[in-house]
């Protein structure tokens, strides 16, 4: 009788034969091709995927270059809270545990900020997984969502890998045209989708302007609000904070990525009626956020010294940008966030600015992929950061 150790010697040859690609069986090529139709829905198959900036070293390699400076992702260029850092690091001994399924202690801290409850409130891996989230638990069948040209993409791939219909309108000026939005709203339209401030314009719709748009938005139509970018904009008295209003039928939408410097540990979160709410977090999945982006979220939510020291960078960073791109004529966009976006009339010269600025090792964000190719956008720096952009961009104009 062959031993233990004999009999997985055995199979480990066997498996040997079956990874030598002279034994391994091919499919014939007439049946190849319809296997991927059988399995995968037309509506997946045409899905275009979101496509985010190349990775640094990736570039620094392709281009042999040793300092890289990435103003291409509205990352925060300060680094993250080391509040959070040291909350990561207390709790790198309980990763063997599951995270608090609930994230109690979080959505505690968040309803004690903005003065409602715990039940009014989701989490997630990224405010973009909330998105999801709501995307999966309230649209179905024929159902329509509606939305603007030129605004954040990962919304456009999110509801057409679920084959929803999406319909838009055209940017009016680089803003959403609120008025146009308002009149395409038809029986189908489920969800409307806004962006304030807007990804990658940086523009902003006004109070009166959004009041006057709610008003006009029926009763069976949820309206998204994406703030992902909303503590760049709260001091603008203009500026619509969507908790001020706490609309039954708004869902809204924030994250730790930008103003908190946490974009690699992917956490954000839902606010809304907790009716809609506890179907959002019916749909996330268990045990989303993770321990670590849990603690550091806990621990960078009262780290107001952190964040006062993130927006008055962004305040002398976007002042020092703003001024000298006026002085090289170019025709930006006035910006309420953390980047500014520039309207340069051609694809060509947005590729010839892309591609120079990479020859000098900073990256921006050319906006073809937004519906908006004769754009790029960039992400305000720390100073010698700006410093250098303005040096690299002298050179090339």
């Amino acid at each position: 009788m062959a031993t233990f150790i004999q009999q997985l010697a055995s199979m480990s040859q066997q498996l040997a034969l079956v990874s030598d690609p002279k034994n391994t069986i091919r499919f014939s090529p007439d049946s190849q091709p319809e296997v991927p139709k059988r399995l995968v829905p037309p509506h997946v198959e045409s899905l275009k995927p979101y496509q985010p900036g190349r990775p640094p070293e990736e570039l620094k390699k392709e281009l042999g270059i040793e300092r890289f400076v990435n103003m291409a992702s509205n990352e925060n260029p300060l680094g993250p809270p080391p509040s959070a850092l040291a909350a990561i690091q207390a709790n790198l001994t309980e990763i063997n545990r599951y995270p608090d399924l609930c994230g109690t202690k979080l959505r505690e801290a968040l309803a004690e900020r903005f003065a409602t409850k715990v039940d009014n409130i989701a989490l997630g891996s990224g405010s973009e997984s909330t998105m999801a989230n709501i995307i999966r638990a309230f649209l179905h069948d024929d159902d329509e969502v509606l939305t603007s040209q030129g605004t954040f993409i990962g919304l456009y791939v999110l509801v057409k890998a679920q084959g929803i219909k999406l319909n838009t309108v055209p940017l009016k000026n680089y803003h959403f045209d609120l008025d146009a939005i308002a009149d395409a709203v038809t029986p189908k339209t489920k969800i409307i989708y806004l962006c304030n401030p807007n990804n990658p314009t940086g523009t902003i719709f006004t109070r009166t302007e959004f009041e006057n748009f709610i008003r006009k938005v029926p009763e069976h139509v949820l309206v998204i609000l994406d703030e992902a970018y909303y503590e760049f904009a709260a001091h603008n008295p203009e500026y619509p904070d969507s908790m001020r209003y706490r609309l039954d039928n708004v869902l809204t939408l924030r994250t730790f990525a930008k103003a908190y410097g946490m974009a690699g540990i992917r956490l954000g979160y839902g606010l809304g009626h907790e009716y809609l709410i506890d179907y959002v977090n019916r749909i996330k999945l268990p045990f989303e956020p993770n321990i670590l982006a849990q603690s550091a979220g806990l621990a960078a939510l009262h780290d107001d010294e952190y964040l006062e020291h993130t927006l008055l960078n962004n305040e002398e960073g976007m002042a020092y940008l703003t001024g000298e791109f006026d002085k090289l004529g170019l025709q930006r966009i006035p910006s309420y966030s953390n980047f500014i976006m520039i309207e340069m009339g051609s694809q060509e010269k947005v590729a010839r600015i892309h591609e120079g600025l990479l020859r000098h090792g900073i990256a921006i964000r050319p906006l073809t992929a937004f519906g908006l190719p004769t754009c790029w956008r960039v992400s305000i720096g720390l100073p010698q950061e700006n410093e250098l952009l303005i040096k690299a961009l002298k050179n090339i104009l």
